[in-house]
Order: C-alpha cells, then sequence, then structure tokens
C-alpha cells in the first residue's frame, strides 16, 4: 500500500526530494543528475505499482547521449561566453571610472546628483556589460568612497548602487534573458525587444525615488561642493550640444525617408546625431577652439563609445543584421577595441576574461546537462502533467496563474540564484503557460524582472554580497579629506536594499498590469479592413479557368476564369491568370470536358496538354 502511493506520487516526491537538496547546500548541478539518477531506478521499480503514472524503463537510458548532445550544440547559448568576455573586459578597461566621473559631475551642482549618476551608469553598464557582479563590485569602488566622503546616506548610498547593478539582469544584453528565452523556446532577439522599454522604466522609477527622497531626506543626499567639480561649470553648454544632436536627428530623419532605408529610419538617424555630435567634440578639443565647455566635451567624448558598443550589439539585433550570439561576438571584439584605444589592453585582462567567461560557461553547461537528467525521469513519472493541472486549476485564470508563479519564483529566490530558477523551475512553468495562452516573452519578461530581486534581497543576495566585499569593513582615511570615515555596516545595505526591492516588486506588477510594455515585439498590427487586392484578370492564356467542384455543390474557388457549374465559389475579388509564358500554345484557356469534376491547367512554359481531369 505504501509502495502504490510513492509510485503514484512520485513527481511531488521528487520535487520536493530537489528542494532539500538544493537547500542543504549542494552543488546545483549534481543535485539535478543525482535525483534524476535515483528517482529513475527507483521509478523503473515501482513502475508496476504505479497504475500508469510511471513510464520508465532501462532502454530510456540510451535517450541521455542525445539529450546531451542538444545541449553541447546549442548555438544561442553560445551568446553565454561572448557577453561575459565583453563585460569583464570593459570592466579592466576602465570605461566605469570614466562614466561614473564625468555623469557625476554633470548632476554633481543637483541635490542626489551622485546618486542619479550611479543610476544612469548602472545602466549603461547594463546594455554594454550584462554582467551583475562586474557592476555592482565597479561602482562600488569607485562612487561609494565618494558619496560616503560629501555626506550621503549609507543605506541611500549602499540600495542605489547595489539596485543600479542588478539593472544588468533585465537590459538587454542580459544573461538571464538568454537563458529564459532559451528555455521557453523563444528568439532572444524578441526577449531582448521586449525587456527594453521595462528596463528602462525600472531605471526611471529607481531615479524617482531618489528624487522622491532628496525632498524628503534633502540631508542624506547633498549636492557635490564646487571644489569637487573639477571639470568646472558649462552644463548649458551641453544642452546646446544635444540640441544641435537632435536637430541633426531630423534632418537625417527626413532624408532617409526618401530612401531605401526609410524602415530603420529612427536608429540610422539617432547614429548620424550621435557620431555628428561626437566629431564635433573631438575637432573642438583637438584644435583647441574650445567652442564646448570641458565638462561638455569630457561627457560626449566618454559617453558616446558605450553607446556606440550598445548599438553595435543590440541596434544590430534589433535591427536584423545580427543575431544574438554574431552580436555578441562582436560585442566582444568592440571591447577589446575600446580596451586598446583606452591603452588598458593586455595579456593579463584577455588571460583574466578568459578564465572567468570559462569558469561562467562550464558552470552553465553543467547545470543544463544535470537538468537534462532531471528532466527526464521527472517527465517520465508525469511530473510535466502534475505541474500543469496545479497551475492551471488555479483560481482567476490567467491572471491568478501569473500572481502565483510571481509569488512562487519570489520566495524561490530566497534560496535559489537566477541560473537554478531558470534551468530548474521555468521549463515546468511552461506548458501550463502555453496553455492559458500566455503569451511567452511576456512571461518571460515578468520572470526575468522577478529574478532581479533574486540578486537584492537575503539571505543570498548576489549584489549585495558583491557590495560588501568591496565597501569598507573598517574605519578608514579619506584620501581626500584624510578625516577618518566609519565603515558600512553589513545591516546598512540590507536595509538600503530593501526600498528597491520593493521597487522591483512594484515593476512586476506593472508588466502585468500593462503587456504592452512587452508586447510591441511584435510590431504594429496590420489593419487589414482597408485593404483591397486587385489583380488584373485574364492574364496570358486567360488564367486558370474552370474549378473543382465537389459533391453537394460546393466546389473550390476558380482561379481568374468562370464560376464552375454546380456552386463553386467564387474568388474574392477574383485572381488572375499565370504569369507571362506559362500559357497554353494556343492563348486561349484549356476547356475541361463535360461531365464530372475537373481543374482545368493550362500546360506551363507553353507546352500544351489534355486537363487533369477527375473522371
Amino acid at each position: 500500500m505504501l509502495m502504490e502511493l510513492i509510485a503514484q506520487n512520485m513527481a511531488p516526491i521528487m520535487f520536493v526530494s530537489l528542494i532539500i537538496f538544493l537547500l542543504l547546500g549542494y552543488p546545483v548541478a549534481f543535485s539535478l543528475a543525482a535525483n534524476g539518477l535515483v528517482f529513475f531506478i527507483v521509478g523503473v521499480e515501482l513502475a508496476p505499482l504505479s497504475g500508469g503514472s510511471i513510464n520508465l524503463d532501462w532502454p530510456l537510458l540510451l535517450a541521455m547521449p542525445e539529450r546531451f548532445w542538444g545541449v553541447l550544440s546549442n548555438e544561442t547559448l553560445l551568446a553565454i561566453p561572448f557577453f561575459t568576455f565583453m563585460g569583464i573586459v570593459l570592466e579592466k578597461s576602465g570605461m566605469a571610472e570614466d562614466l561614473l566621473d564625468t555623469i557625476g559631475q554633470l548632476f554633481g551642482p543637483i541635490r542626489g546628483g551622485l546618486a542619479y549618476a550611479v543610476i544612469i551608469v548602472g545602466a549603461l553598464l547594463a546594455a554594454t556589460t550584462g554582467v551583475v557582479a562586474a557592476s555592482v563590485i565597479a561602482m562600488g569602488l569607485i562612487s561609494l568612497p565618494i558619496m560616503l566622503r560629501y555626506g550621503y546616506d549609507r543605506r541611500i548610498a549602499s540600495g542605489v548602487i547595489a539596485a543600479s547593478g542588478t539593472l544588468a539582469q533585465i537590459i538587454p544584453p542580459s544573461l538571464v534573458l538568454i537563458v529564459l528565452a532559451d528555455q521557453l523556446g523563444r528568439s532572444v532577439g524578441d526577449m531582448y525587444k521586449g525587456a527594453m522599454i521595462p528596463g528602462l522604466v525600472l531605471t526611471g522609477l529607481y531615479m524617482l525615488y531618489v528624487l522622491v527622497m532628496s525632498i524628503v531626506k534633502p540631508a542624506s543626499m547633498p549636492a557635490l561642493p564646487k571644489e569637487a567639480r573639477t571639470l568646472g561649470s558649462g552644463v548649458m553648454s551641453f544642452f546646446v550640444a544635444m540640441a544641435i544632436a537632435i536637430a541633426v536627428y531630423f534632418l537625417a530623419a527626413q532624408w532617409l525617408a526618401t530612401t531605401a532605408a526609410a524602415k530603420n529610419t529612427p536608429i540610422l538617424a539617432s547614429s548620424i546625431a550621435v557620431i555628428f555630435v561626437y566629431l564635433m567634440a573631438l575637432i573642438d578639443k583637438a584644435s583647441g577652439l574650445d567652442r564646448m565647455s570641458h565638462l561638455a566635451q569630457q561627457v560626449i567624448i566618454v559617453l558616446i563609445p558605450p553607446l556606440a558598443l550598445i548599438f553595435l550589439v543590440l541596434g544590430t539585433i534589433f535591427l536584423g543584421v545580427a543575431t544574438p550570439t554574431e552580436g555578441g561576438a562582436m560585442g566582444a571584439v568592440g571591447a577589446l577595441i575600446l580596451s586598446g584605444v583606452k591603452k588598458r589592453l593586455s595579456m593579463e585582462v584577455v588571460r583574466e576574461a578568459l578564465a572567468a567567461t570559462t569558469r561562467l560557461s562550464a558552470f552553465v553547461m553543467f547545470i543544463l546537462l544535470g537538468a537534462r537528467v532531471f528532466s527526464l525521469t521527472f517527465y517520465g513519472v508525469n511530473g510535466h502533467i502534475w505541474v500543469e493541472h496545479l497551475l492551471v486549476s488555479l483560481p482567476g485564470g490567467e491572471m491568478g496563474f501569473l500572481i502565483f508563479v510571481s509569488m512562487l519564483v519570489f520566495f524561490l529566490a530566497f534560496f535559489l540564484d537566477f541560473f537554478e530558477l531558470a534551468f530548474i523551475i521555468v521549463p515546468l512553468l511552461v506548458a501550463p503557460a502555453e496553455k492559458l495562452g500566455i503569451d511567452l516573452i511576456w512571461f518571460g519578461v515578468i520572470l526575468g524582472v522577478n529574478m532581479q530581486t533574486s540578486f537584492m534581497h537575503p539571505p543570498f543576495g548576489f549584489a549585495l554580497f558583491f557590495l560588501r566585499s568591496v565597501a569598507p569593513k573598517v574605519p578608514f582615511l579619506d584620501k581626500v579629506t584624510g578625516k577618518l570615515t566609519d565603515p558600512v555596516k553589513t545591516s546598512e545595505i540590507y536595509w538600503g536594499a530593501v526600498p528597491f526591492v520593493g521597487i522591483q516588486i512594484l515593476m512586476i506588477g506593472v508588466v502585468i498590469a500593462f503587456p504592452s510594455l512587452v508586447m510591441h515585439y511584435k510590431g504594429k498590427p496590420v489593419d487589414v479592413s482597408h485593404v483591397k487586392v486587385v489583380v488584373p484578370g485574364g492574364g496570358v492564356g486567360g488564367g486558370l479557368g474552370g474549378g473543382l467542384s465537389l459533391p453537394g455543390g460546393m466546389g473550390l474557388p476558380p482561379i481568374g476564369g468562370k464560376p464552375a457549374a454546380g456552386g463553386a465559389i467564387p474568388a474574392p475579388g477574383g485572381l488572375g491568370g499565370l504569369p507571362p509564358g506559362l500559357g497554353a500554345p494556343s492563348g486561349k484557356p484549356v476547356t475541361p470536358p463535360a461531365g464530372g469534376a475537373s481543374l482545368g491547367i493550362p500546360a506551363p512554359m507553353g507546352l500544351g496538354g489534355a486537363p487533369i481531369s477527375g473522371n
């Protein structure tokens, strides 16, 4: 009796066992593979007692090599090492330091300016590196000491840095989005397009929080003092340069609208405007004319190269010129070029980047192989059917499913990181989501925003760990002021992250409530109400005459000729005849013989022949 009960409930027992293994601290890949193999053996033995709910047998193991090969030959996953390599090279190139310094001074005169700069740089790094660790560590090392120096509240400073680093999980080219697209069976390019607007909205919400806090608690984020703004003033000069760029954009857009590249006008016109302003700043600096302020020159010169890299990666994907894998390869090459231009490219940098890329790629690959072993057994015990029945029967239909799944993923993110969630949980959710008619790109973006919280809340918030590793742990002397500065406590880092976790939860609700933020990836719907198809009748040879009459008076619509006897349905609008050269030799339609159904088809390429008769 007990064995029958176990056999008939093998799927939930197997799933709970996996969670217990993971909570005990065993490596994910080996927990997946061990669970799969152990329960495969148990399942084979208990199959006769399961009443048909277990479909496992020893020959099924022969499918394992093919399943492994499917993982190893997956070209989509090649994008992961490319983007990882690109991110690590850019981290070593000093791009983050330059961005934080210049944008920090641009926003320095306003209260909370450094916090705005950290969020903007976090979004830019997310769009170029896609690696959370690189973003959080770089900004923690560079901006945290400056924020502490000028009196920022430690909780707000820590929260802003950690949250801005996690933008790399939702703003393309994100590794999470690549994995989610692979697990959901959808295009990475579509996933990138769908996630772009939610990522920018989330960035805006972070900045809105800083604005509110700068009004509610002005002393918590003071403006940068004048002596700290070494690039001087000249913000108006920067705005003038932006106005010139906008004017160039509209002129280029008007010109491009008359060319063959009209459909890509926004992206190409933006590229022309950005290149024009960049060249203008370079010429102004090199010639010594100094028509721009030093601040405007520096901001433009520092800001444009990462924007160019973003276009090289994402622009080519969105234009359809490159696949995500090819875009990642171009991004890796672009990162090497940028590092070389800054004279920070060395064999040591390349060696470190390759080592880190290899570690991450091997980590992902082993988890995928373990997941293949687990899923073979889980599907063999009808686990997918158990999950589908469990989730589809939830009250509330589509909305109830999305809310429940969001709560489940948020809870599991306390204990599992995003790779584990993507490889273990997401494949089980695909079938229920499809059965409820949920668009999988929209579903993937909801999951992506949700998994972002796994970096921010304890006990395994990796962004908090990364920041803790670089934040001062003991009192230290500030290099500029020479004053003794208090360290940043772990509790301050955790409490600083809480408001941003709340903002991320709010963003999940926004994406669920407004699917159009994601659905734009499909493009504009085609309005067919005013579409008219008018094709001149006749053609060479008079078109295809006759019509195939069916029993009961129903017939196929004739193509270009008269309706067949017996009530053939005429083609809407009338479809014309064959192209030139495909008519009968006489140039007249071939007349079908009397009686019976026939399809009068002129012989192709002018070769005569009898019609195909249905007698």
